[in-house]
């Protein structure tokens, strides 16, 4: 008895939870245009992602944190408590005081803990 219906010509690609994986490529090698597209481009961002979360933590950039934490607090101090204009100067003060040395030293946490992890794994960047 002759077979009525088509063979299939590819492979089905899915898997159990209904996602389709592509296989990748299997011929010639990509040129120069094609390897400088978006996959070459998210390599790069994760890249520079990881390397900026591997540099220590400077006073520097938790000043202009603690500077854009002292900004809010006294712009809701004027908005919020109607705070007199020397109030709202004193709460920006203030406010770069206290936030500066917290970002410092909660950022430098972070990076501490982050190394320690990437030393237990032997170097390797997260998984993620």
């Amino acid at each position: 008895m002759a077979q009525t219906r088509r063979k299939r010509r590819t492979k089905h690609r899915g898997n159990a939870a209904g996602m389709v994986e592509s296989r990748g490529r299997t011929g010639r090698k990509p040129t120069a245009a094609e390897k400088s597209g978006s996959a070459a481009e998210a390599a790069r961002a994760k890249e520079k992602r990881l390397e900026r979360a591997d540099r220590p933590p400077t006073w520097r950039g938790a000043f202009y944190r603690g500077l854009l934490a002292a900004g809010v607090l006294a712009l809701l101090s004027g908005l919020v408590l109607n705070a007199k204009a020397g109030q709202t100067v004193a709460y920006f003060f203030v406010g770069l005081i206290a936030y500066t040395p917290i970002s410092f030293y909660s950022d430098q946490w972070i990076f501490n803990r982050r190394q320690r992890n990437k030393a237990k794994r032997g170097g390797k960047a997260a998984p993620r």
